[in-house]
């Protein structure tokens, strides 16, 4: 699952375990982008090495990994990072994890065709999207290939594109609602040491060190 996790909450830790006994995995991986293409423009976005520290606090005691891969591997657009992970890691079965949210504008990602045909999507439905969601461009593209929810167990048989829907409880929680009641969170976690959880490497500071 790729996020800013901006910061990472309960809600994020609460949809992943979820879809973890949806879906019968043996683990996510919380992909903390260095810089969502589609946010450039965004002034509130933390520094990496926060965003990391609360995706590590979250995913405490879980198995879910916080990475930050996509650093690491130079990649800036999902369907280049897709690729290189499975280059990468050609033992593992890997279905990719987004909210309703991110199928509303799922049409918007570059090559977002290309995604699909990588690996099975897997849509967490979200509160306040569902709709647009539903009647999306993507969406419509994607009908042909929509799973039922009890074939869930059996994504790593399907050929791709594949979408399933996942309906979760709604989860009003939200980074946006996090940042608009403490915008300055982040500085909890100042001169954090993170250590990501897939590949060991510590993420450097801003100056470089490590």
């Amino acid at each position: 699952m790729g996020g800013s996790f901006n910061p990472a909450h309960d809600g994020h830790r609460s949809i992943s375990l979820f879809a973890k006994k949806a879906l019968g995995l043996s683990e996510i991986w919380w992909m903390v982008s260095p810089g969502n293409p589609l946010k450039a423009d965004s002034k509130d976005m933390a520094p990496l090495a926060a965003r990391m520290a609360s995706a590590k606090a979250r995913a405490k005691n879980t198995p879910i990994k916080a990475t930050f891969i996509e650093q690491t591997m130079g990649t800036r657009y999902t369907k280049d990072t897709l690729r290189a992970i499975r280059l990468r890691y050609p033992r593992h079965d890997f279905v990719w994890l987004m909210g309703a949210d991110n199928l509303k504008n799922f049409h918007a990602w570059r090559q977002w065709r290309e995604i699909a045909r990588q690996m099975p999507i897997a849509v967490i439905t979200r509160p306040g999207y569902n709709s647009e969601a539903m009647t999306s461009p993507a969406m419509a593209w994607f009908a042909r290939f929509v799973r039922p929810r009890s074939q869930s167990f059996f994504w790593t048989q399907w050929s791709t594109p594949a979408l399933v829907i996942l309906r979760f409880r709604p989860d009003p929680r939200s980074a946006t609602a996090i940042r608009r009641t403490n915008p300055h969170w982040h500085k909890s976690y100042a001169n954090s040491i993170v250590r990501d959880d897939v590949t060991h490497k510590i993420l450097p500071d801003g100056r470089g060190r490590m």
